[in-house]
Protein backbone atom coordinates (compact mmCIF):
# COMPACT_ATOMS: atom_id res chain seq x y z
CA UNK A 1 0.00 0.00 0.00
CA UNK A 2 1.42 3.41 -0.90
CA UNK A 3 0.21 7.02 -1.00
CA UNK A 4 -0.60 8.27 -4.48
CA UNK A 5 -3.29 8.09 -7.10
CA UNK A 6 -6.26 5.86 -6.40
CA UNK A 7 -6.16 2.36 -7.79
CA UNK A 8 -8.06 1.81 -11.01
CA UNK A 9 -11.75 1.39 -10.27
CA UNK A 10 -11.38 2.42 -6.61
CA UNK A 11 -13.99 4.73 -5.15
CA UNK A 12 -14.11 6.66 -1.90
CA UNK A 13 -15.67 4.62 0.89
CA UNK A 14 -15.49 1.40 -1.11
CA UNK A 15 -13.73 -1.86 -0.45
CA UNK A 16 -11.39 -3.23 -3.09
CA UNK A 17 -11.08 -6.94 -2.26
CA UNK A 18 -8.19 -8.90 -3.69
CA UNK A 19 -7.83 -12.66 -3.51
CA UNK A 20 -5.14 -15.05 -4.65
CA UNK A 21 -6.48 -18.36 -5.93
CA UNK A 22 -5.09 -21.62 -4.55
CA UNK A 23 -5.60 -23.42 -7.87
CA UNK A 24 -5.84 -22.55 -11.52
CA UNK A 25 -3.75 -20.56 -14.01
CA UNK A 26 -3.26 -17.57 -11.65
CA UNK A 27 -2.12 -19.72 -8.69
CA UNK A 28 1.53 -19.40 -9.74
CA UNK A 29 1.44 -15.60 -9.37
CA UNK A 30 -0.40 -15.65 -6.05
CA UNK A 31 2.86 -15.15 -4.15
CA UNK A 32 3.36 -11.69 -5.63
CA UNK A 33 2.37 -8.77 -3.47
CA UNK A 34 -0.29 -6.51 -5.01
CA UNK A 35 0.43 -2.77 -4.92
CA UNK A 36 -2.48 -0.50 -4.08
CA UNK A 37 -2.20 3.31 -4.16
CA UNK A 38 -4.61 5.41 -2.12
CA UNK A 39 -5.23 9.15 -1.76
CA UNK A 40 -3.55 10.91 1.17
CA UNK A 41 -5.65 10.70 4.36
CA UNK A 42 -7.44 7.50 3.35
CA UNK A 43 -8.12 5.00 6.14
CA UNK A 44 -6.50 1.72 5.11
CA UNK A 45 -7.55 -1.74 6.28
CA UNK A 46 -5.63 -4.79 5.07
CA UNK A 47 -6.36 -8.34 6.20
CA UNK A 48 -4.12 -11.13 4.93
CA UNK A 49 -3.44 -14.77 5.62
CA UNK A 50 -0.12 -16.52 4.96
CA UNK A 51 1.41 -13.31 3.62
CA UNK A 52 3.18 -10.24 4.91
CA UNK A 53 1.67 -6.76 4.80
CA UNK A 54 3.74 -3.68 3.95
CA UNK A 55 2.62 -0.07 4.12
CA UNK A 56 4.79 2.81 2.91
CA UNK A 57 4.01 6.53 3.02
CA UNK A 58 0.27 6.21 3.60
CA UNK A 59 -0.93 9.20 5.63
CA UNK A 60 -4.14 8.02 7.25
CA UNK A 61 -5.44 5.65 9.92
CA UNK A 62 -4.09 2.11 9.51
CA UNK A 63 -5.53 -1.27 10.39
CA UNK A 64 -3.13 -3.91 9.12
CA UNK A 65 -3.33 -7.58 10.03
CA UNK A 66 -2.18 -10.99 8.93
CA UNK A 67 -2.06 -14.48 10.41
CA UNK A 68 1.32 -15.76 9.16
CA UNK A 69 3.65 -13.00 8.05
CA UNK A 70 5.25 -9.73 9.08
CA UNK A 71 3.53 -6.36 9.27
CA UNK A 72 5.94 -3.63 8.13
CA UNK A 73 5.15 0.09 8.15
CA UNK A 74 7.44 2.85 6.84
CA UNK A 75 6.79 6.59 7.11
CA UNK A 76 3.05 6.20 7.52
CA UNK A 77 0.10 6.88 9.76
CA UNK A 78 -1.81 9.90 10.93
CA UNK A 79 -0.88 11.97 14.00
CA UNK A 80 -4.57 12.12 14.98
CA UNK A 81 -5.57 8.52 14.29
CA UNK A 82 -5.48 5.00 15.66
CA UNK A 83 -2.93 2.64 14.13
CA UNK A 84 -3.63 -1.09 14.62
CA UNK A 85 -0.88 -3.47 13.53
CA UNK A 86 -1.25 -7.19 14.21
CA UNK A 87 -0.03 -10.61 13.20
CA UNK A 88 -0.06 -14.00 14.87
CA UNK A 89 3.18 -15.56 13.59
CA UNK A 90 5.55 -12.84 12.49
CA UNK A 91 6.98 -9.53 13.61
CA UNK A 92 5.46 -6.06 13.65
CA UNK A 93 7.96 -3.39 12.57
CA UNK A 94 7.19 0.29 12.11
CA UNK A 95 9.54 3.19 11.40
CA UNK A 96 8.38 6.76 10.97
CA UNK A 97 4.95 5.94 12.44
CA UNK A 98 2.65 8.86 13.25
CA UNK A 99 -0.27 8.18 15.59
CA UNK A 100 -2.43 9.41 18.42
CA UNK A 101 -2.97 5.79 19.51
CA UNK A 102 -1.04 2.64 18.61
CA UNK A 103 -2.05 -0.99 19.18
CA UNK A 104 0.61 -3.41 17.95
CA UNK A 105 0.78 -7.10 18.70
CA UNK A 106 1.82 -10.59 17.74
CA UNK A 107 2.05 -13.98 19.42
CA UNK A 108 5.34 -15.24 17.97
CA UNK A 109 7.65 -12.44 16.91
CA UNK A 110 9.03 -9.04 17.88
CA UNK A 111 7.25 -5.71 18.05
CA UNK A 112 9.58 -2.83 17.03
CA UNK A 113 8.02 0.64 16.84
CA UNK A 114 9.70 3.98 16.02
CA UNK A 115 7.27 6.88 16.15
CA UNK A 116 7.51 10.42 14.78
CA UNK A 117 4.83 11.61 17.21
CA UNK A 118 4.23 11.00 20.91
CA UNK A 119 1.09 8.84 21.00
CA UNK A 120 -1.30 9.40 23.90
CA UNK A 121 -1.68 5.60 24.18
CA UNK A 122 0.67 2.94 22.89
CA UNK A 123 0.35 -0.79 23.46
CA UNK A 124 2.89 -3.36 22.25
CA UNK A 125 2.38 -7.04 23.08
CA UNK A 126 3.84 -10.43 22.20
CA UNK A 127 4.29 -13.78 23.91
CA UNK A 128 7.50 -14.97 22.31
CA UNK A 129 9.63 -12.02 21.31
CA UNK A 130 10.74 -8.59 22.43
CA UNK A 131 8.86 -5.29 22.45
CA UNK A 132 10.95 -2.21 21.61
CA UNK A 133 9.60 1.34 21.32
CA UNK A 134 11.50 4.46 20.32
CA UNK A 135 9.66 7.75 20.77
CA UNK A 136 10.75 11.15 19.42
CA UNK A 137 13.46 13.02 21.32
CA UNK A 138 12.14 14.85 24.41
CA UNK A 139 8.78 13.05 24.66
CA UNK A 140 6.20 14.16 27.23
CA UNK A 141 6.03 12.26 30.54
CA UNK A 142 4.63 8.73 30.12
CA UNK A 143 3.12 6.35 32.63
CA UNK A 144 4.89 3.14 31.58
CA UNK A 145 3.78 -0.40 32.36
CA UNK A 146 6.36 -2.84 31.03
CA UNK A 147 6.27 -6.53 31.95
CA UNK A 148 8.20 -9.66 31.01
CA UNK A 149 8.51 -13.08 32.61
CA UNK A 150 11.75 -14.23 30.95
CA UNK A 151 13.69 -11.15 29.90
CA UNK A 152 14.74 -7.69 30.96
CA UNK A 153 13.00 -4.33 31.03
CA UNK A 154 14.72 -1.09 29.97
CA UNK A 155 12.91 2.24 30.42
CA UNK A 156 14.98 5.27 29.41
CA UNK A 157 12.08 7.72 29.80
CA UNK A 158 11.93 10.14 32.73
CA UNK A 159 9.72 9.04 35.62
CA UNK A 160 6.11 10.16 35.28
CA UNK A 161 3.21 10.07 37.65
CA UNK A 162 0.37 7.60 37.17
CA UNK A 163 -1.75 10.66 36.37
CA UNK A 164 0.17 11.30 33.15
CA UNK A 165 -2.01 11.72 30.06
CA UNK A 166 0.38 9.57 28.01
CA UNK A 167 0.50 5.80 28.61
CA UNK A 168 2.71 2.99 27.33
CA UNK A 169 1.95 -0.69 27.87
CA UNK A 170 4.65 -3.17 26.81
CA UNK A 171 4.12 -6.89 27.48
CA UNK A 172 5.88 -10.12 26.67
CA UNK A 173 6.42 -13.50 28.28
CA UNK A 174 9.69 -14.55 26.61
CA UNK A 175 11.67 -11.49 25.59
CA UNK A 176 12.71 -7.98 26.55
CA UNK A 177 10.70 -4.78 26.85
CA UNK A 178 12.45 -1.53 25.98
CA UNK A 179 11.40 2.09 25.59
CA UNK A 180 13.77 4.90 24.59
CA UNK A 181 13.52 8.53 23.48
CA UNK A 182 14.90 9.14 19.97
Amino acid sequence: VADGAAAAGARTGRTAPSTCPARGPRARTAGRMPLVRVPRGTAVTVEARNAGVEDTDVRGPLRLGTVNGDVVVRDAGDAHGLQRLATRNGSVRATGLAARRVEAGTVNGDVDLRTTTSPVRLSGTTRNGSVRVTLPADPPPYAVRATTVNGRTVNDLPDASAASNHRLTLRTVNGDTEVHPG
